[in-house]
């Protein structure tokens, strides 16, 4: 069965957009881009019309690609002061001459609706309430959604990045699934898929995953998007594994969507933390 996270998105940014609408929140997100990375272009505006549908106001920043560290810093020092900013999201990747974790953690926790910064990590690692990353709170949104079962299954996630794998890992765990993380560096990375009840896909390689590396009726969640000969796909092979998942994340029209519309929540959840 094909999980649609096109659709369940849809059915998500609704219901946010109603609470919106209902409460008469006044919410703005500053979106910051640097450099003209084309991926990042259409995030970017992808994120733009997404807020737009719910109304929330978003307050651009351009900046190019030569622009010092410490003029970033700045803006987002300014965002962290102003009122009227809810939320904050830098578009990664950043160019090479600027530190990533640094620019990351110098967002305020309460602002951060990307959950990167160390507090909410730090947070999420303990427990305790907190913004998780819109990727992983959107794979498990929908995976709970479908009504498919997370406790005691063996969850096996390929790859291990602050932005998709660790957290997800964590979001996982708080379900009581049982994690296993796999890398570059894994040994006999089949034999460890192929024991997944549910088996994520986030390394960035088009259709490296076939029907040979998962179990029969395996829930397979492909975080993967890459571009090949003008089109999208995943991580996975869908043609060959979708004939033995039992659910299988289409891409497109599958886990991103997701992530937008977890983002969405994200912003809502930032705005209200500030006004308790």
């Amino acid at each position: 069965m094909i999980l649609d996270g096109k659709k369940m998105a849809e059915t998500i940014t609704g219901i946010t957009k109603e609470e919106i609408e209902k409460n008469n929140y006044k919410i703005t997100l500053a979106l910051i881009l640097v450099g003209e990375n084309p991926a990042s272009e259409i995030y970017v505006r992808n994120k733009n019309i997404a807020c737009q549908k719910v109304g929330i106001e978003v307050k651009n920043y351009r900046l190019s690609e030569d622009t010092e560290e410490s003029e970033l810093l700045k803006i987002i020092d300014e965002c962290n002061k102003d009122a009227s900013i809810n939320g904050i999201l830098v578009q990664m990747p950043l160019p090479r001459h600027m530190d990533e974790e640094k620019v990351i953690n110098t967002i305020d926790p309460n602002k951060d609706v990307d959950g990167l910064t160390v507090v909410n990590q730090g947070k999420l690692m303990g427990g305790l309430p907190t913004i998780p990353s819109a990727t992983p709170k959107g794979v498990i949104t929908l995976l709970k959604r479908n009504n498919i079962e997370i406790e005691g299954k063996h969850v096996v996630i390929v790859g291990r990045s602050i932005l998709v794998g660790k957290p997800l890992a964590l979001l996982f765990l708080q379900n009581n699934a049982t994690v296993t993380i796999c890398h570059s560096r894994t040994k006999n990375l089949k034999e460890m898929t192929k024991q997944a009840d549910i088996m994520v896909a986030a390394i960035g390689k088009p259709k490296f995953f076939t029907a040979d590396m998962i179990k029969e009726g395996a829930v397979v969640v492909d975080v993967g998007i890459n571009r090949v000969d003008g089109h999208i796909c995943g991580d996975v092979d869908f043609d060959e594994v979708s004939k033995i998942a039992s659910f299988i994340t289409p891409v497109p029209k599958g886990v991103g969507p997701m992530t937008i519309a977890s983002l969405l929540e994200n912003i809502v959840d930032c705005y209200k933390m500030q006004n308790k």
